[in-house]
């Protein structure tokens, strides 16, 4: 159905709708952009598009061989440079408000056992990170660990973090009502001031935050200070 003709150019109600799917993509990755390395890249990449259109518009022939050929190269030398800040918003965008699922309610009956495990932690002085999984999949640092698939208690996570046990090092990861695994290996914050300030155990935590939703509480072994990081 035609909504409106401007000179010979129609418009129906698909064209519109169409017109704001692009529009409100296009708003929502310059969201997620926005104050990263990706977004500085923004200006440049418009000038090259700028160029490359004039080139093909007036048949440049050099430039046009020029842009053809290194058009699928830069595609791929993009992602391989931009890697983290693609993996952050493509994982921001799966936790986004249009993706988000009601909280399961095993999250919130673990929250207890979780909670005294860390005080337990604390006041032993043991050095701690434990993973709550949420709606982001953390299958990756799970594989890197042991499997354990055990039923989630505060003993059972005391035990894990008692010095020189087998599986105290690394991260445990939590599903549900179930611990997942131990002595996973996590991702390390990009962000310097972070890498500068904060040990090992604290830098993991801030880390996988950054690429997934999931909570991360970490107990720090020298002060039995308890700490959170969430969206980094």
């Amino acid at each position: 159905m035609e909504l409106f003709r401007i000179g010979f150019l129609s418009f129906r109600l698909i064209d519109m709708l169409d017109i704001a799917i692009v529009s409100f993509i296009i708003y929502q990755l310059l969201a997620l952009m926005k104050g990263t390395r990706a977004a500085q890249m923004v200006t440049g990449l418009v000038l090259i598009f700028l160029v490359a259109f004039v080139a093909f518009w007036f048949q440049l022939e050099g430039l046009s061989w020029l842009f053809t050929n290194l058009a699928t190269i830069g595609f791929i030398v993009l992602v391989i440079v931009f890697q983290p800040e693609l993996r952050s918003m493509l994982a921001q965008m799966g936790h986004s408000r249009i993706f988000q699922t009601l909280t399961k309610v095993e999250e919130w009956k673990s929250l207890g056992e979780i909670s005294r495990a860390v005080i337990r932690l604390s006041e032993l002085r043991y050095g701690g990170l434990i993973v709550i999984e949420k709606s982001t999949g953390l299958r990756n640092y799970i594989e890197t660990g042991k499997e354990i698939n055990s039923t989630l208690s505060t003993e059972m996570l005391t035990t894990l973090f008692t010095p020189y046990t087998p599986l105290h090092d690394g991260a445990a990861i939590i599903q549900g009502e179930k611990i997942a695994a131990a002595a996973c290996t996590l991702p390390l914050t990009q962000i310097p001031r972070y890498r500068r300030l904060f040990g090992m155990r604290h830098k993991a935590a801030i880390g996988v935050t950054e690429v997934s939703d999931a909570i991360a509480v970490a107990v720090s072994e020298e002060t039995g200070q308890i700490s959170i990081a969430f969206k980094g």
